[in-house]
C-alpha cells in the first residue's frame, strides 16, 4: 500500500500541531518533517524528499508564494496543499497558477483535510501506472484534483437559483459533501466557512432538488442531528 510522506511548513506551532494530528489520523499518511518558514521548508524538501507539502502562505523569512516559485524553479517532485487564512482573489490566482493540489482556508475541519488527503491518495495511486491512460481515467485524475467534474454533473441543471442564493457558495457546499462521508449542517458551515443558518438553507435546497440525501442520527444525549450525504 502507498505510504505518503508529508512535510508541514507553518510558522504557528499550534496550527502546525493541529495539522500534524489531522494528517496522521488518516491512513497511509505520515508527517516526516516540520518547518516554521518557507526557507527552511524548501531546504527540507530537497533533503527529505516528501511526496506532499502542507504549507501556509503568510510566513516570516520566506512566504508561501515565494516558496512555491522556488519549488517550481528547482523542479522539485513534490505536490503542495496550501492551508492558509489568505482568501483574496490575487493570492488565490497566484497559488492556483503555481499548480497546488488543493487550497484549504483556515479555520478548517478534520473532515475537510481528510477529504483532500483521500483524494490525493487516489490520485497518487493512479499516477503510478506506466501504461497509457484512457480519457475516462484522465477525467478521474482531474476530478480528484479539483472536484469540478462531479460538481458540474451535480449542478448542471441548476440554471436559476432562488433569490439570495450564491452559485459559488452552493458549489462549495456540494464539494464539501463530496469530500466527506456525511456531515451535519454545523460541520458543513465550519468546512465551507459560512454561518450555520446559511449552510442549512443550502442543504435544504439541495435536498429538495434531490441532489443530496438526509438521514437523522440519534445520539445518546440531546436532540437528533440531521446528516447530509452526497449522492
Amino acid at each position: 500500500m502507498v505510504q505518503i510522506k508529508v512535510l508541514l511548513i507553518e510558522d504557528d506551532p499550534m496550527v502546525r500541531e493541529v495539522n500534524r494530528q489531522f494528517i496522521e489520523k488518516v491512513d497511509h499518511f505520515q508527517v516526516i518533517g516540520q518547518a516554521s518558514n518557507g526557507l527552511d521548508g524548501v531546504t527540507q524538501i530537497r533533503q527529505n524528499q516528501p511526496d506532499l507539502v502542507f504549507m501556509d502562505i503568510f510566513m516570516p523569512e520566506q512566504d508561501g508564494i515565494t516558496s512555491l516559485h522556488k519549488i517550481r524553479e528547482l523542479d522539485l517532485p513534490v505536490d503542495v496543499i496550501t492551508v492558509t487564512a489568505a482568501n483574496d482573489m490575487d493570492t488565490v490566482k497566484q497559488v492556483l497558477h503555481l499548480g497546488v493540489f488543493d487550497y484549504i482556508m483556515k479555520p478548517f475541519s478534520f473532515e475537510r483535510v481528510k477529504g483532500t488527503l483521500e483524494n490525493y491518495l487516489r490520485f497518487k495511486k493512479q499516477t503510478q501506472t506506466e501504461r497509457e491512460l484512457t480519457q475516462g481515467e484522465l477525467d478521474q485524475l482531474f476530478h480528484y484534483r479539483d472536484g469540478t467534474l462531479e460538481q458540474s454533473t451535480l449542478l448542471q441543471t441548476e440554471k436559476n437559483l432562488p433569490k439570495g442564493f450564491n452559485r459559488t457558495t452552493l458549489e462549495k457546499v456540494v464539494h464539501f459533501l463530496q469530500s466527506v462521508d456525511g456531515a451535519s449542517a454545523e460541520e458543513v458551515a465550519s468546512g465551507v466557512g459560512i454561518a450555520r443558518v446559511t449552510a442549512r438553507r443550502y442543504l435544504d435546497y439541495l435536498e429538495k432538488q434531490e441532489k443530496i440525501t438526509m438521514d437523522v442520527h440519534y445520539g445518546g444525549i440531546g436532540r437528533p442531528i440531521n446528516y447530509y450525504f452526497s449522492k
